[in-house]
């Protein structure tokens, strides 16, 4: 088992240059660079030209060098004027080019926000998906397993934005504004949690719909195995042939399914953030998007696709845990 982690670990790295590259260039493309915001926004209190004032911005924030200097740069791999090394590999993520902050103190400031949102949203959607599934598997065909499978399609069908739109607008109507000011926990834990619980909740409804389904289908498969109609035949209890026999087997593709939501747990989601006003992970990527701010986009990036790859670890090194016939070498 260790010597299949850290070759995983060793092929995590290949996979982030690939991933950085891809991202790095591709925001470049996209039309209205930073340059030109920035120029249409200081052209009216700017004595410069237009020419002389894109000229200036590009030496200014080092955007006047080949695109694989400022990746080499942005990495911590290329020499600096003043002779020294500054980037990712020195654990420095860059400054915004709009506000001139330390990316890496913004993201570490906007984690535990989307960090709460994603812990509400699977602890919701678990706590939603697994008791449905499990019972519609068992009570196969009855009116409970319809109005289960029910459940499931509906939350599946149901757009998680539309629901999270009415739930901000409608009260608005009835004199009830909705909170626009996000509330630490540390400040006031009581607002903070009924900040959260609204949209944790409907994260959570939406992404309980695949995971009920996936519950339901492999608990299904696995009753109709041998061993579980000999612990019948020993006259074992319903509970103890479902928990015991049953989920523990039932449990490697639904554990898949469940791993591929672990990076809500750090992205949070972008249209509840944006919806709900909450400043995380999500929205930030947003903004940065729109003003084309090139090292928050490539910060967060390098974030959420290393959170992705040690969830699949995760996820993998799940499986040996729970079907010791898997083993990795």
């Amino acid at each position: 088992m260790r010597a299949y982690i850290i070759r995983r670990l060793m092929l995590i790295i290949p996979t982030l240059l690939l991933v950085t590259i891809m991202v790095f260039l591709m925001v470049r493309f996209i039309p209205g660079s930073v340059i030109e915001l920035m120029a249409g926004d200081m052209a009216a209190e700017s004595e410069l030209g237009a020419e002389e004032m894109v000229g200036f911005l590009r030496q200014q924030m080092g955007l006047d060098v080949p695109v694989w200097k400022q990746y080499l740069s942005w990495l911590g791999l290329w020499q600096h004027d003043d002779g020294t090394f500054s980037g990712v590999l020195q654990g420095d993520l860059g400054d915004s080019l709009w506000t001139g902050r330390s990316i890496t103190k913004e993201i570490i400031g906007k984690i535990p926000i989307s960090l709460e949102l994603g812990i509400f949203a699977i602890v919701i959607g678990l706590l939603l998906a697994f008791p449905v599934g499990i019972y519609s598997a068992v009570r196969q065909d009855t009116a409970g397993d319809y109005l289960g499978r029910s459940i499931a399609i509906m939350f599946m069908a149901v757009p998680g934005f539309w629901i999270a739109t009415m739930v901000v607008v409608l009260p608005s109507y009835w004199g009830i504004p909705p909170v626009v000011e996000y509330v630490p926990i540390t400040k006031n834990i009581g607002q903070n949690l009924r900040q959260f619980i609204v949209p944790g909740f409907l994260m959570g409804m939406v992404m309980s719909g695949g995971t009920m389904r996936m519950m339901r289908t492999m608990m299904l498969e696995v009753l109709r195995q041998d061993y579980i109609r000999t612990a019948w035949s020993k006259g074992l209890r319903e509970r103890v042939v479902v928990i015991r026999h049953a989920l523990k087997n039932a449990m490697i593709p639904v554990i898949t399914v469940v791993g591929l939501q672990l990076p809500v747990l750090l992205g949070g989601s972008v249209i509840m953030e944006q919806i709900f006003v909450l400043p995380g992970i999500g929205r930030f990527m947003i903004e940065a998007l729109g003003q084309r701010d090139y090292p928050i986009i490539s910060g967060v990036n390098l974030m959420m696709a290393t959170a992705i790859l040690l969830a699949n670890l995760l996820v993998d090194m799940t499986y040996a845990f729970l079907d010791p016939r898997i083993r990795y070498r």
